[in-house]
């Protein structure tokens, strides 16, 4: 009971996080110092908890992904952090991609009609190297790729494998972001070197995302 308990509070405040107003620098690092010591004391309860949090907001799209990757660069480090996000997250898509496929068919169907004629096209044209693409690079929003993938013959061992290694640069470039965040502790520590460094990976991404594309796109 006790660590079912604790595992409740994490989830509560993750939540709460999630939808937090903006706020000062102070109230959030007071939060983050919270969720510290829940990791320091329960690290298990406190992983899982995250998971399962991870793979909610994912499978149902729900705003805040990028700030629980955040998050878990803060407290739960690179390593770490970047196994249970990265596993999290292509869970997620892939659940949401299996209830597009199995129980969202014809809505998606006529809701995304445009964009769907080109996941076809381009799934067609490059098979499996097209959604490498669309996950390492946002043409289409992440909730759309796993709705329209929904529609398209692909094999869910293939999406979860692809979608995995698709998406990993962006999770660690966001992990690392969040760890320099964590260390703020005044708005002028934001010119520090750890923070600039996470300001050239974060620019560097989509250029470096588009390279690789194009470098080993099929011909």
């Amino acid at each position: 009971m006790r660590k079912l308990f604790f595992a409740a509070l994490v989830v509560i405040f993750v939540l709460f996080i999630i939808f937090l107003p903006p706020g000062s620098l102070a109230a959030l690092q007071h939060y983050q110092a919270q969720l510290s010591a829940w990791h320091h004391q329960h690290p298990l309860q406190t992983a899982v908890a995250f998971f399962v949090i991870y793979v909610v907001v994912t499978t149902l799209s729900i705003p805040g992904a990028t700030l629980l990757t955040l998050l878990a660069g803060s407290q739960l480090g690179l390593v770490q952090g970047t196994v249970l996000v990265a596993l999290a997250a292509t869970c997620g898509a892939t659940l949401a991609m299996l209830i597009s496929r199995y129980l969202l068919r014809d809505w998606v169907q006529q809701r995304f009609a445009a964009p769907m004629s080109a996941i076809n096209h381009g799934m067609e044209k490059e098979g499996l190297y097209y959604l490498f693409a669309l996950r390492l690079m946002p043409i289409f929003p992440f909730f759309l790729v796993n709705l329209l993938m929904g529609l398209t013959p692909v094999k869910t061992l293939r999406y979860f494998a692809v979608s995995l290694i698709g998406m990993l640069p962006a999770i660690v470039v966001y992990l690392n972001a969040g760890r320099e965040l964590s260390k703020l502790r005044q708005l002028s520590d934001i010119l520090s070197p750890g923070m600039i460094v996470m300001f050239i990976l974060l620019g560097l991404l989509p250029l470096v995302s588009r390279r690789i594309v194009t470098r080993f796109r099929p011909h």
